[in-house]
């Protein structure tokens, strides 16, 4: 099929289904599932289609129709179907797809399960306008629709009290950041004299103005790729269906950042100064993620803060320099991390809880979500030759060659990701081991959860009850996380394949110094977990945090700090706005409108007197203005 048609249909189908599946009954389940499903299918056959026809990245050409002219700026709906980007939209697709036929199932008795398939084809389409795009402005379209469909699905199950405050958190931490992405987009658009891509990648737009365009854009992308300081609102989106966490984390939002700085990195590598910066944020946010991951008990929040980690990894390699190391491993985490979410939906599903205490010896009871949990967890901790071995080990050679000062930035920036990543690998291993343990060995537990102190917007501590004794999934359900488990296990052998090495630019897959030191740390921080937990099979491994355990549950209490240095203050400013605008402003209105009106009736009072008085104030009035004049004249 060719790009000019193929591309288009990739968007434009999810598109469609999500704009009629917003217009049928609520009720209307199957409608919504034939739209829901049909369409993330048709996007994924036109993404095979895509492949073979795409156009490698150092080859120019773009399908652009005129949208509109702002003196001499012009936004175009341009669409460049690059090979690099084909991928990651087969990438989107399967996801999509995987959720869409897992949730007809999840979601069998949600009375809204019509409006949640829309948004979730809506939310499809946005990533794939981002993907493809070649004008900033369309980028930013789809940027933003995806926040939209993003607060529209954390908050969908209203059953839940947390659900409305979690999606209002993520809408406004996200849209923090959109403001400097915009504003980014705006420097670099205006100094290009164009928002294509290309034209602004071509422009010289001088050091100061590029290194300020480039921040703004990272205040963006820290905010959609949950990277610090703005990554608080992803393990709260956690009161979200299940499904739509895999889609968020795997395929969409998150990755969309990583995705944008890889667009647009031969800018990013004119800026040391923004490299380091970006060194620093995804070295803080790798430790930040993987910490807190230690000492959850909700497993969905386990895996949130791993995905926070690992946003962490793809955005090193990006300041280590290197675009085919991040996307990569964008590529084998969209597998091995949806893979994860559907299965921990299915334990969700068949226990009733999201707690991690009330789990335990379901390896018998549920076979085949236990083997997909270990494909998944072994991929996540970088296991060979599972599909995170092979990509961590690509961000972990680009971070050692920047540190070396073969990379774009500064030296010391590389050593900061290198080091980051490897400590990163151990304990991504133990809360990895920790959570298989906890959930599918050992005898199945009903004590009471650990509870960390509390903090803003936390995660709800379970979904709706499960129905008789723990059991592997239904069809529906069992399907997508079998396809997913196969992806998680082999896609990492890209690796090997040299169509798609050239493209990204990938080294050859060997194993080095830094996979052997990599293996040697996983390792550890796995046997560490198993000592730990079969020393006392039924303590929580995390135990051993000791006083550290409520400060990484709390993952260092930055909710708290964001709260009093900017909710707090904003609510006391609006509250002060308020009250200046009730009583001054207000205030000012109502004494103008009651002065006005006191004026009125004294001078009615005055028309209404008598005819003698009336006559009499008359002369006085006239004599006082001749003596006034009289003076006035004589003073002349």
């Amino acid at each position: 099929m060719s790009p000019d048609v193929s591309t288009p249909l990739l968007i434009v189908v999810p598109l469609v289904a999500g704009l009629l599946g917003l217009l049928l009954p609520q009720g209307a389940r199957r409608p919504a599932a034939l739209l829901g499903v049909g369409g993330a299918a048709v996007a994924l056959a036109a993404a095979l289609a895509l492949l073979p026809n795409a156009l490698p990245s150092d080859r120019p050409g773009a399908l652009a129709w005129r949208w509109a002219q702002f003196g001499g700026l012009t936004v175009d709906i341009a669409l460049r179907p690059s090979l690099t980007a084909a991928y990651v939209a087969l990438a989107v697709t399967v996801v999509a797809l995987a959720v869409q036929v897992y949730s007809v199932a999840y979601l069998h008795d949600d009375d809204r399960y019509a409006p949640y398939a829309a948004q979730v084809s809506l939310f499809t389409a946005a990533m794939l306008i981002v993907v493809f795009a070649d004008d900033l402005i369309l980028l930013l379209v789809g940027w933003e629709v995806m926040g939209l469909c993003s607060y529209l699905l954390i908050g969908h199950d209203r059953r839940l009290p947390e659900a409305p405050g979690s999606a209002v958190k993520a809408f406004l931490v996200t849209r923090a950041g959109d403001v400097g992405f915009l504003l980014g987009i705006a420097v670099l658009g205006v100094s290009a004299g164009s928002f294509r891509v290309g034209e602004v990648l071509a422009a010289d737009h001088g050091p100061v103005l590029l290194t300020t365009g480039l921040l703004l854009l990272l205040c963006g992308v820290a905010g959609k790729s949950a990277q610090f300081p703005l990554h608080t609102w992803l393990p709260d989106a956690m009161a979200g269906p299940t499904p739509v966490s895999a889609l968020i984390h795997a395929a969409t939002m998150v990755a969309a950042g990583v995705y944008v700085v890889a667009r647009l990195h031969p800018l990013f590598a004119e800026s040391p100064a923004t490299l380091a910066v970006l060194a620093v944020v995804a070295a803080v946010t790798i430790l930040l993620g993987a910490l807190a991951a230690t000492a959850q008990d909700d497993i969905k929040r386990v895996l949130a803060w791993s995905t926070v980690s690992q946003i962490g990894y793809m955005t090193a390699a990006l300041a280590a320099g290197s675009t085919s190391a991040a996307l990569f491993h964008l590529l084998t985490h969209a597998a091995f991390k949806a893979l994860l979410f559907l299965a921990a939906g299915a334990v969700i599903h068949a226990v009733g809880t999201n707690l991690m205490s009330a789990m335990g010896g379901l390896r018998t009871a549920m076979p085949a979500t236990f083997t997909a949990m270990v494909v998944g967890l072994g991929a996540l901790a970088g296991l060979p030759p599972l599909a995170g071995f092979w990509s961590k080990d690509t961000v972990l050679v680009a971070a050692a060659a920047a540190r070396d000062g073969h990379g774009p930035g500064p030296a010391w920036a590389g050593l900061v990701v290198w080091l980051a990543a490897l400590l990163g690998v151990a304990i991504t291993a133990w809360y990895a081991t920790r959570l298989l343990l906890r959930t599918f060995f050992g005898a199945r537990r009903t004590g009471e959860p650990y509870a960390p102190p509390p903090f803003p917007g936390a995660a709800p501590p379970h979904e709706p009850a499960a129905h008789g004794e723990p059991h592997d999934p239904p069809a529906l359900m069992r399907w997508p996380v079998g396809l997913l488990t196969i992806a998680a296990a082999v896609v990492g052998l890209l690796a090997f394949v040299p169509a798609f090495t050239a493209e990204l630019g990938l080294v050859e897959a060997h194993l080095d110094v830094n996979g052997v030191l990599a293996l040697g740390l996983l390792a550890l921080g796995a046997a560490a977990a198993w000592w730990r937990w079969r020393a006392a099979p039924a303590a929580d491994p995390a135990a051993a945090l000791g006083r550290l355990r409520p400060l990484f549950a709390g993952a260092f209490r930055i909710d708290d700090a964001q709260d009093l240095l900017v909710v707090r203050p904003a609510h006391a400013l609006a509250r002060f706005a308020r009250r200046a605008d009730e009583r001054v402003v207000d205030g000012a209105v109502e004494a103008t409108g009651a002065g006005a009106t006191r004026l009125g009736v004294l001078l009615g009072r005055a028309h209404a007197a008598a005819v003698p008085r009336a006559v009499a104030a008359a002369l006085a009035g006239a004599l006082l203005v001749a003596v006034v004049a009289a003076v006035v004249g004589g003073v002349a």
